[in-house]
């Protein structure tokens, strides 16, 4: 006898990194997916045809591209004028007419998943940030994924964030105080803020080869026979910490990227071409980097200047550019342990994941951040390359999405 399959929706989808960690499972079916940026919708859109068999309409209906702020108009339809020129084309009639609640129909939604934008709560945000993003809407978001919630009074819902989350304080407020009051206000239970500490996890700990630490808070309904601690202990189950997955897991298959043997200029750079080409292995192209580029990433990977103090980065940093910096600039990535945490700011640059053989004089390429972020081979990101490496950044870590979905599901398997 097959086993249920629960329902979900994602918010804040981004490309699709946790909804693909739980469709992977086989145990659940989404019933709807929202996200403002169009490459990203596209992207998920795309997916959902090419591996997941929904068709073009069925994927348009279900992925829907839209402000979550607008929270009432997502949830009951009826956009206003400025809602409907901004994201109208974009999506079906239906959704425009009657929101996720039409799209939901009479379907019971076990699960409400998803990581509001994180750059409000992380660490690195606020420190460059003048006002420290206490002024940065985002720091809101949680409030329209609690007025969804309370919209559809999901069994469980999985909150995901940075760990940066836990002492962030908008307005002298924390924020982890803040969230409690919401969901507990609208009849859900969640760790207290002094507890939620306990549920901060590092990605590499579920065969990501990443240290990415995230905050997990998951919320039941105070009138549920389930458990809050046994869902926690369900995930953590999955864990798999004596096993750390590397870079060279990661990557290392992946055909290297050399600089020409013979520098063909385009405008000031140097373009670089794949050795024993795969076609099977798409978006694996590097950037262009120029002569200086490639030498302080030769030179960087080959002194091992990791792990050099913090002021001597600065200083080379000022040496080999003539500017000044509070920040370490450069990084690289080591064979044989697993990445930093891979970031949206890959769409600016990639000095911070400079690729790991000092002969390729690189940054990473798309398909390596995906493959950091355990992003299958033939996920294909859609849009610009600097949207491809913003949503890879944002996105939750698949594998990391595919053990919360089994200790989900395992502890609700027995409860039932």
């Amino acid at each position: 006898m097959s086993k249920k399959k629960y329902t979900f929706i994602d918010l804040f989808a981004g490309c699709g990194g946790l909804s693909e960690g739980f469709l992977q499972t086989g145990r659940y079916e989404a019933l709807a997916h929202v996200e403002w940026e169009q490459p990203m919708v596209e992207t998920l859109r795309h997916r959902l045809v090419s591996k997941w068999g929904e068709t073009e309409d069925e994927a348009k209906r279900k992925v829907i591209l839209f402000d979550i702020q607008k929270t009432d108009e997502l949830i009951d339809g009826l956009w206003s004028d400025d809602a409907n020129a901004k994201y109208g084309l974009q999506n079906s009639d239906d959704v425009k007419t009657t929101g996720l609640k039409g799209l939901v129909g009479k379907k019971h939604v076990d699960f409400i998943i998803g990581g509001p934008p994180c750059q409000a709560y992380s660490i690195h945000g606020r420190a460059t940030d003048k006002d420290s993003m206490n002024n940065d809407y985002r720091n809101f978001l949680f409030e329209s994924f609690c007025k969804v919630v309370d919209a559809f009074h999901p069994d469980v819902f999985v909150f995901e964030n940075v760990g940066g989350l836990l002492s962030a304080r908008p307005g002298g407020i924390p924020v982890r105080n803040r969230i409690y009051d919401a969901f507990t206000n609208i009849g859900y239970q969640i760790r207290k803020p002094e507890e939620m500490p306990s549920a901060l996890y590092d990605a590499a700990n579920f065969n990501v080869p990443q240290h990415r630490p995230r905050v997990i808070i998951l919320g039941i309904r105070h009138d549920s026979k389930l458990d809050l601690d046994d869902l926690y202990k369900s995930i953590e189950k999955e864990q798999n910490p004596k096993v750390k997955l590397t870079v060279r897991d990661a990557i290392g298959q992946l055909p290297a990227l050399y600089p020409l043997p013979k520098q063909v200029k385009e405008g000031r750079y140097v373009r670089s071409h794949q050795l024993n080409p795969q076609p099977d292995i798409t978006q694996h192209d590097a950037r262009n980097h120029g002569p200086r580029e490639r030498a302080i990433f030769k030179e960087w990977v080959e002194k091992s200047m990791n792990h050099i103090s913090h002021q001597a980065m600065i200083d080379y940093y000022f040496k080999k550019t003539g500017h000044k910096t509070l920040y370490q600039k450069y990084k690289s990535l080591e064979w044989d342990k697993p990445s930093h945490t891979v970031v949206a700011h890959l769409s600016k640059d990639g000095y911070m994941f400079i690729h790991p053989d000092s002969k390729q004089q690189r940054s990473i390429t798309i398909r390596e951040a995906a493959c950091l972020m355990t992003f299958p081979m033939d996920y294909q990101f859609l849009g610009s390359t600097p949207y491809n490496y913003k949503m890879i950044g944002n996105a939750v870590p698949v594998n990391f999405a595919s053990a919360i979905a089994r200790g989900l599901y395992k502890a609700l398997d027995k409860k039932k």
